[in-house]
């Protein structure tokens, strides 16, 4: 299973879930969005219509607008949705999850999941991915990690709590309604101020459910890496190495 989150039983994974319902705003502001070429590998030719699932404020739907696609945003906070009707207001928006989308049978080219897979449940997730595409359509699954094969960004992870891992060998777990499961990798940098990157920390599951002496620690941690340590000013712009792991597969 490919790691883009923790591994987690059914409630836990709804709990860590949760600490996303608020905060919508600071989530837009302060979280990556996605390279140009994860996208257009992963989009079939010819698709005019996608759902994006677990959208939060719309970072992958604002790039499947850009490709002329029709989109609908289903997600289970009605914060972040709020964030994207504001951006985006031509977008259908539904309040509702993976699992449980209350869309129409058969009505979809692609189905995305970016950044939220690790919080479904994937038995249940591509039921649901399989019911509302149709035959021969596209699911992807799609996550941006710090690309911790870089020995500074290694340690920032490990401050922040981040978890993000790469297995090149790993997979997500996919349900069997779909075939040809292949996978790309982006590689790119999201300049950053350190009051970004300390900002990000904040927008991490681990940091929202946190206690306030634990979350202090960390964001004290960060502040003492970044500008001691790694001897950044306020005002250097640090390129953030990310890795963006896309994978696609067909509804039989």
């Amino acid at each position: 299973m490919a790691r883009g989150g923790p591994r987690m039983d059914d409630e836990r994974r709804k709990e860590f879930g949760r600490s996303f319902e608020e905060g919508g705003e600071h989530y837009e502001r302060i979280r990556p969005g996605y390279p140009d070429d994860a996208v257009d590998w992963l989009l079939p030719p010819g698709a005019r219509d996608a759902a994006d699932l677990g959208a939060g404020t719309g970072k992958y739907t604002e790039q499947l607008l850009n490709r002329g696609l029709r989109v609908t945003a289903v997600d289970p906070s009605a914060d972040m949705l709020a964030q994207l009707r504001k951006k985006h207001p031509q977008v259908e928006v539904l309040l509702g999850t993976a699992e449980h989308t209350g869309l129409a049978d058969a009505s979809f080219d692609v189905v995305t999941v970016a950044q939220a897979w690790h919080w479904v449940d994937p038995a249940a997730g591509s039921a649901e991915a399989a019911r509302i595409l149709r035959h021969g359509g596209t699911f992807g699954l799609v996550w941006n990690q710090l690309d911790v094969s870089i020995p500074w960004v290694h340690r920032l992870s490990r401050i922040m709590h981040a978890g993000d891992v790469y297995r090149p060998d790993s997979r997500p777990t996919v349900g069997p309604e779909f075939t040809g499961l292949e996978n790309h990798l982006t590689r790119w940098t999201d300049p950053l101020l350190p009051a970004d990157i300390i900002a990000l920390a904040k927008s991490r599951s681990y940091c929202l459910r946190a206690s306030e002496q634990t979350r202090a620690k960390v964001l004290s941690n960060l502040d003492w890496y970044l500008h001691e340590h790694l001897g950044h000013t306020d005002s250097t712009v640090v390129p953030l190495p990310y890795l963006t792991l896309s994978w696609r597969a067909v509804r039989k």
